[in-house]
Parts: C-alpha cells; sequence; structure tokens
C-alpha cells in the first residue's frame, strides 16, 4: 500500500507561511524537509528545531494530544522526547494544529543493523519503565492501541490472508497463543503506542530519543513491550525483558501485539522499505522465540 494522499499539501512555502505568522523570530532560520510520512510533513528548522506540520485530518488530533500531553509525560522520563517548544494555532491559513520541537541529531534505530541495537536496551526497559504509570481518566483514547488483543483479530486475519505476510500459518500460532492470554487487569498505563525502531534515535549507541507520540493512550502495557521484538536480536530482547518486572501473561500479550504490528507494517510498506525491514526482524523473532 502506497503512502496515503495528503489532505493539505504541506510544503516548504506553506511552512514558512506559517512561522512567519505565528512564531516570526523563527521564520528566517533554514528549513529543510527530512520526513514526509504517512500523518506528518517533519521539516529541520535551523540548527536546533524542527517542525512538524500534520498533512492528514486523521493527524490532526494527534499532534493536539501531543501539545496538550508531551509536557505532562516529559517528566516522567529520563530521555527526550518531542516537547513542543513553540505550538502552532489553527487559522485561516492551515486549520490544525502545528509544532516546533527542539531538534535531536542522531539516527533512526530502523535505518542501523538490529544486531547494533543492543546498547539500547537498558535505557529503552528505563524509558519503558518511567513511562508505563497510571494515566489519568482523561488521557487519550486510542481505538487501536492499549486495548484487548480480540478487537485486533479480524484485522489480524485479514492480513494474514491477504498474501503480504510471510510465515502466516506460523505465525498465526503465535498471535493465537497471544489470544487465549488473559487480558490485563491493572490499570490504564501510559503508552508510547508505537514504540518500534523508526521511533527510536540512537547517537553513538546510545539512546537519544524517543520520537512520534502520536499514537499515545493508556491501557495494556504489552502494547509497548511488543518493541522487544521489533527492535531486539535475542541478545538485546534477553537484556530488554531482564529490565522490567511483568509477568509471564503480559510478556505473551505483548508478542501478540508484536504480531500485530509486524502484520500492519507488512501489509502497508510497499513505499517503505525501512518499515519493511521492521516487520520482517519482527517476524523472524517472533517464530524463533516461540515459548
Amino acid at each position: 500500500m502506497d503512502t496515503p494522499a495528503a489532505d493539505i499539501d504541506v510544503d516548504e512555502t506553506l511552512v514558512r507561511s506559517l512561522l512567519t505568522e505565528q512564531h516570526a523570530d523563527l521564520a528566517d532560520l533554514p528549513l529543510r524537509l527530512v520526513a514526509n510520512g504517512w500523518d506528518n510533513a517533519i521539516y529541520r528548522l535551523g540548527l536546533e528545531y524542527a517542525v512538524r506540520v500534520p498533512r492528514r485530518t486523521i493527524a490532526a488530533q494527534l499532534v493536539e494530544h501531543e501539545n496538550t500531553w508531551l509536557p505532562v509525560i516529559a517528566p516522567l522520563v529520563h530521555v527526550a522526547i518531542p516537547v513542543p517548544v513553540r505550538t502552532g494555532a489553527p487559522s485561516d491559513r492551515f486549520p490544525w494544529q502545528w509544532s516546533v520541537t527542539r531538534w535531536v541529531d542522531g539516527e533512526l534505530a530502523a535505518d542501523t543493523p538490529f544486531d547494533e541495537h543492543g546498547t539500547l536496551a537498558v535505557e529503552l526497559a528505563r524509558f519503558v519503565r518511567d513511562l508505563h504509570v497510571e494515566a489519568p481518566a482523561n488521557a487519550p483514547a486510542n481505538p487501536v492501541r492499549g486495548v484487548p488483543l480480540q478487537t485486533r483479530a479480524d484485522a489480524v486475519a485479514g492480513r494474514f490472508a491477504s498474501g503480504l505476510v510471510p510465515h502466516a500459518a506460523a505465525l498465526a500460532a503465535v498471535w493465537q497463543s497471544a489470544l487465549d492470554t488473559p487480558p490485563w487487569a491493572g490499570p490504564p498505563l501510559w503508552l508510547h503506542g508505537d514504540l518500534h525502531p523508526a521511533n527510536i534515535i540512537a547517537r553513538g549507541g546510545r539512546l537519544a530519543a524517543v520520537i512520534d507520540f502520536g499514537d499515545m493512550t493508556s491501557g495494556d502495557p504489552a502494547t509497548d513491550l511488543a518493541t522487544a521484538w521489533l527492535t531486539f536480536d535475542p541478545d538485546g530482547r534477553r537484556a530488554f525483558t531482564r529490565e522490567l518486572a511483568y509477568d509471564g501473561a503480559t510478556w505473551s500479550r505483548a508478542r501478540g501485539w508484536a504480531v500485530t504490528m509486524a502484520t500492519a507494517v507488512l501489509a502497508n510498506s510497499a513505499d517503505a522499505p525501512a518499515m519493511r525491514r521492521v516487520g520482517l526482524h519482527a517476524v523472524e523473532q517472533l517464530l524463533e522465540d516461540q515459548p
């Protein structure tokens, strides 16, 4: 599946005009497109900043969530996250919120070999441990993250049947085992919601930042624990899991969430080779690591 068409075309002219309109002191800094994903266009602004502008209606609410909640979450965690230093309000020129955040130097973990991710394991586990505290009742709702796995059964079955997921029959057995696991019985915890290597920035072998909290929500922590298979090889996964005191049922559901995310990536990564590598890696890890 190709990247969805933009509801609003975001280009340098638009971004600079938004800055001029609302943050004129930043408007003359150099501006360079660095990412144009499904939901947002990201521009580097000078040396210190990044501008994040939604390109689809469905993404506009996600930016609002980040602008509202990342200042609340930032004190909980020890690693950089994209807290807005400036926010953009809807205007006649552009109908949605947007944001300016600090630029973090480094490289996406998705662009580096998986066997090099082990150096990130302890720090990423600490990030997860710090983040996974009870969330407030008005935390953002997300119908596809943090929810009982059974609610994702039809979507996952469709991906298995699509022919786009390798080893679908073997992976279906892993999925069924997760579905048979008791659901999360604890309070809803804060979740990143999309904790995979393309949202992890490394620098010098260390964890530099965790980005893209658009799917943030509350619920079952197993959702975030799926990164054990999405991000790490067996050695890294052991280091990651040792740092987190979750029970076997939670890790079983985490395998199910890894299946959910890997199949979603593989079914929708025709024009995203880095994400396809993440999906293929997760499938390989899940099949090699069956309990």
